[in-house]
Order: C-alpha cells, then structure tokens, then sequence
C-alpha cells in the first residue's frame, strides 16, 4: 500500500468516522470542542461513499479536513440485526492503514471532548514490525481503554458472559485515585476486551494486512465487529488507558462504575448506545433528555452552533 499525500500539514492526526447524516451534528461538535481545549492537531474526517453530498458541503464550509476511505466489509460476517450500527464498525479499522501519518488517534463521533488529550500523540508504541510478530514479545501494538462487559441494559443479544464480575473496571472499585491514571492491564478479568471508540495507532502496511486478513477469516465469529478483532487478534497486547479517556456514559451511571467516575478528571465522554444527545433535541432547539452527560454535549452544540453565527455560516441545519 503506497502512503498518500496527506490531506493536513500534520504527521500526527484525530480522525474520526463519518459514514451518514445522523451522525453529523457529533461530529461538528467533536471538532469545535478539540479547537475548544486547544489541541495542537486537526481533526481529519474519514468519510465513505454512503455520506451524502450535504455531508461533504458542511465539512466544507466550516474548514474540516475530510478524507475519503473506501469502506470496509467482510466477505462474510456476523449477522448485525439487532445492532446494525456494527456493519460500519468495520471501517473503524481504517486508521491503522494511513501510512502517510506517523500517529492517529480514531475518535468517535459520538465524543466529547472536554479537557485536552494531546499527549496521546507522544504515547509509546511499539515499532510496527514488532508489533505485527506475536513472537517477538511486543506488548504496545496499539492503546486503548477497555469495554466495559456488565451489559447494564441487560440486552439480551450480548454474551453472556458480559457480566460486572467480568468487567475490568470492577477491579478498580477499590482505588478509585488510581483509576484516573491508570489502565487496567488487559490480562486483568477473563474477557480482555477492548471498547474501539479511541484507538492510539502508529499506522503500517504490515498491520492492515494483517487486521483485514484476520477479518476475512474471522469475521463471521465477532459479535461487536473492530472491537472483537483487535481484542482477538492482539489479546494481551495493546496499551491500557485510563477510562478517562473514553469514558462511556454509561460507567456514570448509578451502579454500575460510579464508584470510579469523576466528572472534574474525565477528558473524553463516549456516548454509546441510543439514544444520542443530538437525538434528544426538539424543533425549537430544546433539551428534552435527562441524562446529565448528555446536558454537556447539548450545551458544547449550542456554543458551537453560536459560534458559528457569529462568523456568518448560514445556517444549513446541523
């Protein structure tokens, strides 16, 4: 795979996936709140085919780099019904083939960004020609925070063994202090298993082989897509995070990781599962959640969207 010329005057870069409408107006606002806290590097938009054309035109018309990227589908794969959501997931893998960057750090588009997370860029991985031979004891192919597996909606789609005996930020009950700092190693509980919405990737050829050749042989066997086939595939291998930064909403929760969040030390909130903050917003521009996580998206939108005005973009409805 040749590098391509990049589409920013940056070696290392956010990226996130953009795949339809519906998941714009994050998007917007995951960029105005890395412009917010100041970080030194852009965001770059991946977009498919399946993006609409007013997709392109609002990326356009308020500076955010895009870049098109095909998009990525096993051969044969798992049957997604019950979380469509997943079929697209597969195109999360896309970071690790952007040869033309030294660093990518993949976001989704459902975050938040609240305090600068620069440092991520500096973070130490492993050179890629050891990260890609198991035998030669690398252990930092690539970082991220773990999946928290307690199913607190009890769906009954998900594995059974998605328990919070089974979940790693179970362990860290007890300290909750160490829990800002500190990953949990992924040997820790039975599952390992990492959440895809923040990846910390030094791209390589010889990696994207690798991850689409397991894809193609596996794919019909993972039950949650990209986050299935890193854990699998470099299982005990990848750098732990804090959960600070890809705090799933749902660790805030009463019950189930409260006893670890913080709201003054989390940098990123991930707002997985539905519904999505921007889909709690009526016809006059009003709140209608309850969700207190939520309140913070709707607030960083509304500041984005003001801002917006005062630079004189016309408003073109997201």
């Amino acid at each position: 795979m040749a590098a391509n010329q990049r589409t920013v005057d940056s070696d290392k870069v956010w990226t996130t996936l953009l795949t339809n409408l519906a998941y714009l107006p994050g998007v917007l606002t995951l960029d105005h709140c890395l412009r917010r806290v100041r970080s030194a590097y852009p965001l770059l938009v991946l977009y498919t085919d399946s993006l609409p054309p007013e997709g392109l035109a609002a990326l356009r018309s308020r500076g955010i780099a895009a870049q098109r990227i095909p998009y990525l589908l096993p051969t044969r794969s798992k049957d997604y019904s019950n979380d469509p959501r997943f079929y697209d997931c597969w195109s999360k893998l896309a970071p690790f083939s952007l040869v033309e960057y030294a660093r990518v750090v993949q976001l989704d588009s459902d975050m938040l960004v609240l305090r600068n997370m620069d440092e991520l860029m500096d973070l130490e991985l492993d050179p890629p020609h050891l990260s890609a031979d198991a035998a030669s004891g690398s252990r930092r192919v690539f970082a991220a925070t773990h999946a928290c597996v307690c199913n607190p909606r009890k769906l009954a789609h998900y594995p059974r063994d998605w328990i919070p005996e089974n979940c790693a930020f179970t362990h860290q009950h007890a300290d909750p202090d160490a829990a800002q700092t500190q990953g949990i190693d992924p040997s820790v509980g039975p599952l390992g298993f990492m959440n895809g919405g923040l990846q910390v990737v030094n791209p390589s050829t010889v990696l994207y082989d690798q991850i689409v050749a397991y894809m193609e042989a596996e794919a019909v066997n993972m039950d949650f897509a990209d986050q299935s086939l890193l854990s699998d595939l470099y299982r005990g291998r990848w750098v732990p995070l804090p959960y600070i930064y890809n705090a799933l909403k749902t660790l805030r929760w009463k019950g189930v990781h409260d006893a670890i969040w913080r709201d003054d030390c989390v940098k990123n909130v991930h707002y997985i599962l539905s519904p999505k903050p921007w889909d709690e917003i009526d016809d006059n521009g009003e709140w209608t959640g309850t969700e207190e996580s939520h309140r913070w998206w709707v607030d960083a939108n509304r500041e984005r969207r003001a801002a917006e005005k005062e630079k004189g973009l016309s408003d073109d409805g997201f």
